[in-house]
């Protein structure tokens, strides 16, 4: 590639290597094809060795094979074998662990498994266990975790494509397991462990061993932690960048941590307020945290995810809050929607899946008139008058890049009626639009 070369070239020393160790490959490859080429041309059976196809090239075309067809191309020849185990194919790695009675999903092959554990453990970096609902593949995923003895990851992900069956697993298995990672790799910057029985213990293993290179750590439906572990991990981790957890774990304390003068910037803070017994009792935080926040990181995201039954919102949305992302994933009150309107200045994305019979039309115009930076909208199982509706897309203006309204939301009255409000709401957006015939969020 033309670009690709005068970008290489415009590099230091080491990238100039590079482009000529693939200038060369390259060269070689033609020179094969072309005397292919004159062999066809003269009649002669060309004789091609694959086999001999620089490896560079190789890595290159193995590296967009599925696992299973780049390891039965390395029983192709020695060459192609060397290849197969050079290390930066295994830099980065998901385990997919499945059981072929229960899952239609493919699986890693156990006996690869046990190669890869066996001559490049040394050399994974990015890792992820993808594991069905079966509590037999979370701990298959907990024994090659304890085997990692030798690796250094950067990156790891635990993974349930179903229910969380890492939940399912012996406590100690699993923190056992985990351990061995976290001591065993010392430059951990992204992990990704939501829906598993982690601890507070564990939590402080991984500081002790990790502190100065977490950047990402994604931790929401945690039960086992507490708040005081998830402040150790805010107090020590000074370069953490990205945090995703439970609201029972969220505090005064873990956010005036986040705002201390050591911390860098957050950029992203993402809460999951979910109840688990209707009528559960939710604590308050204070503004004068959020203020801090804000002050230190003017730029995070605050995304908050709420599951919770009407009559819990009571501690929420009372005073300003920073929330960029909101998302109501059951039935939300018209009064609750009022108090966004009013305290959530910062709002970029709103989605309501479900509201009730009562038209919205106040509480969207406050929104679009008191959230200014609001730029996408969802709403489900809402109801919103065809002239309300207008007014608040004439207010927001083409600064709405995603509009996804159920066809159902929007009531006909006395102005517009559904043939005619897509043109009306196409002319302030600036680009054709149409309702929904089903939910994109």
């Amino acid at each position: 590639d033309h670009n690709g070369q005068c970008e290489i070239t415009g590099q230091q020393d080491g990238g100039t290597l590079e482009l000529e160790k693939e200038q060369q490959a390259c060269k070689k490859v033609r020179k094969q094809m072309s005397e292919e080429l004159e062999a066809e041309g003269s009649g002669e059976s060309p004789d091609c060795d694959w086999s001999l196809l620089p490896q560079e090239l190789l890595l290159h075309i193995f590296q967009h094979l599925p696992l299973l067809d780049r390891a039965y191309a390395s029983q192709v020849c020695r060459g192609w074998n060397e290849a197969f185990h050079m290390p930066e194919l295994w830099r980065c790695f998901e385990f997919e662990l499945n059981q072929p009675a229960s899952s239609y999903l493919k699986a890693t092959h156990p006996d690869l498994i046990k190669q890869i554990i066996k001559r490049h453990s040394n050399h994974l970096q990015y890792v992820s266990f993808k594991v069905d609902s079966s509590t037999e593949s979370a701990e298959a995923a907990c024994d090659i975790l304890s085997q990692l003895v030798n690796c250094s990851l950067k990156t790891l992900g635990l993974i349930s494509t179903a229910r969380p069956s890492f939940m399912e697993v012996p406590k100690s298995h699993f923190i056992s397991a985990l351990t061995v990672v976290f001591v065993n790799s010392k430059s951990l910057s992204s992990l990704k462990i939501d829906d598993t029985p982690v601890d507070d213990p564990s939590l402080k293993v991984l500081v002790a061993n990790n502190s100065d290179t977490l950047k990402l750590l994604k931790m929401s439906s945690c039960p086992h932690v507490s708040p005081a572990g998830i402040l150790c991990v805010a107090d020590q981790c000074h370069g953490l960048r990205e945090l995703a957890l439970n609201y029972h774990l969220l505090s005064d304390d873990l956010l005036l941590a986040l705002s201390s003068e050591k911390h860098v910037h957050l950029e992203h803070l993402r809460i999951d307020v979910v109840s688990e017994n209707p009528g559960q009792h939710f604590h308050t935080i204070k503004k004068s945290s959020w203020d801090a926040m804000v002050r230190h990181s003017p730029t995070f995201n605050l995304v908050m995810y709420f599951f919770l039954y009407e009559d819990e919102f009571g501690p929420f949305f009372n005073d300003e809050i920073p929330i960029t992302h909101l998302y109501f994933g059951r039935s939300v009150s018209k009064e609750v929607l009022g108090r966004v309107g009013l305290h959530c200045p910062r709002l970029v994305e709103l989605v309501v899946c479900a509201n009730g019979l009562r038209p919205l039309d106040e509480e969207l115009i406050r929104i679009a008139k008191r959230c200014t930076q609001l730029s996408a909208i969802g709403l489900g199982e809402c109801e919103v008058t065809c002239s309300a509706f207008v007014e608040f897309v004439k207010m927001c203006g083409r600064r709405l890049s995603q509009l996804s309204i159920m066809e159902e939301v929007l009531i006909p009255d006395h102005k517009y009626s559904l043939d005619e409000i897509h043109w009306e709401v196409s002319k302030h957006l600036g680009r054709v639009w149409f309702p929904d015939m089903m939910p994109t969020w």
